[in-house]
């Protein structure tokens, strides 16, 4: 039996009980804002990486330059996608303007830059061979993942109810930012 080693060299180490208080403070004041499991776990980790960033320091103890600093390193060192800095950039602008209730000021740090890679998008047949070697649910939320532009969170929260036969729609409910759409049902 082989063993697989998993890469652990952007894991932030662990942290002390001090920051671990801060950080139970934080992911209290995410929620009783009611933001999105899904975000409060992103922006917890975002904070985290900035305070190790920053040699543990606590994030009232930095400020604009920090911040900056932090920002260019995604870009620069770190090589992150735009979507990745700008993820970054809005846990702490939270951070700062919402849990610390400090006005942000203008920010200046170098953008990531957008990769120029197409998509890749597989055409009718690998999709068919795709399928082909699935069966029962998993072939199933496939099928309506990639007919019906569900997320994946939203497929897996689907209900039968949700499903409108005679329409031949999805009733996606609070799918992305909480919010009800319709889409169609794939043939």
């Amino acid at each position: 039996m082989s063993t697989r080693v998993l890469p652990m060299d952007n894991i932030p180490p662990r942290i002390n009980s001090e920051s671990t208080r801060f950080m139970d403070v934080l992911r209290a004041d995410i929620r009783a804002r009611g933001y999105a499991y899904a975000t409060e776990r992103t922006y917890l980790h975002w904070v985290r990486r900035f305070i190790h960033f920053h040699k543990r320091r606590h994030p009232k103890d930095l400020g604009k330059t920090e911040i900056e600093s932090f920002l260019n390193h995604l870009a620069v060192s770190a090589n992150a996608s735009p979507s990745t800095q700008r993820t970054a950039l809005n846990a702490l602008m939270f951070l700062y303007s919402k849990h610390f209730g400090l006005a942000p000021e203008l920010l200046e740090f170098q953008r990531a830059k957008p990769s120029r890679r197409l998509p890749t998008v597989l055409s009718h047949e690998e999709v068919q061979q795709i399928l082909a070697c699935m069966s029962g649910t998993p072939r199933l939320m496939v099928e309506l993942l990639y007919g019906s532009g569900l997320r994946l969170q939203e497929c897996l929260s689907l209900r039968v109810k949700d499903i409108d036969f005679e329409l031949r729609t999805i009733i996606v409910r609070q799918g992305k930012g909480d919010k009800d759409r319709s889409t169609f049902l794939p043939a």
